[in-house]
């Protein structure tokens, strides 16, 4: 009289087995989707501070070098890329061309004695090297981020119905050429 009932609450234990999966499961996408958008935001607001930096070292330069109009012109547009860069992709582009241009800024500002010893260009180097460090851990963060969504995404039996419940694979904020960071720009103090 009782049999039916065993394969049916086994029908009902599996059921319940992956609901809880797929509720867990959800929510940890959920949290790593967030922990992602709020790493990427962390590196906005660190570009951002980086860019606002930038006229001011400029015009510190141009004081000395004001011939050096190229220069100049490089770094504006260095930093007009950085700030419409509209995700890590473009803003991994971005970020190679502002390190090639700080690189010829800090070259021109060495052949000036009096620039290196002006203390608002110093201080402005020293603000400039705080923002580089973290937009390092910024970025080393938001990647550690990416990968741990990814990976969630991707492993078996989440990568059955990640996608369908609206998750995908987030871009890891790499910087396209990988020359412009192989040496960071050198100051000196």
């Amino acid at each position: 009289m009782w049999e039916w009932l065993i394969p049916v609450l086994i029908v009902v234990a599996l059921v319940v087995i992956v609901g809880i999966y797929l509720w867990a499961t959800y929510n940890s996408l959920v949290q790593l989707n967030v922990r992602v958008d709020e790493a990427w935001s962390d590196i906005t607001v660190q570009l951002k501070r980086r860019a606002d930096l930038i006229p001011g070292l400029i015009e510190t330069v141009k004081g000395y070098a004001a011939h050096e109009r190229a220069v100049f012109e490089n770094v504006t547009q260095a930093r007009a890329e950085t700030l419409s860069a509209s995700g890590p992709a473009e803003a991994g582009v971005a970020e190679g061309h502002v390190q090639q241009a700080l690189k010829s800024l800090f070259a021109v500002a060495e052949a000036y004695p009096q620039l290196q010893a002006s203390t608002n260009f110093l201080q402005l180097q020293q603000a400039l090297v705080d923002t580089e460090d973290k937009i390092q851990a910024s970025r080393r963060f938001y990647n550690g981020g990416v990968r741990e969504l990814n990976t969630k995404i991707k492993v078996f039996p989440n990568n059955l119905f990640a996608k369908n419940l609206g998750f995908t694979e987030r871009e890891f904020f790499e910087v396209v050429d990988g020359a412009a960071i192989s040496e960071p720009p050198r100051i000196q103090f």
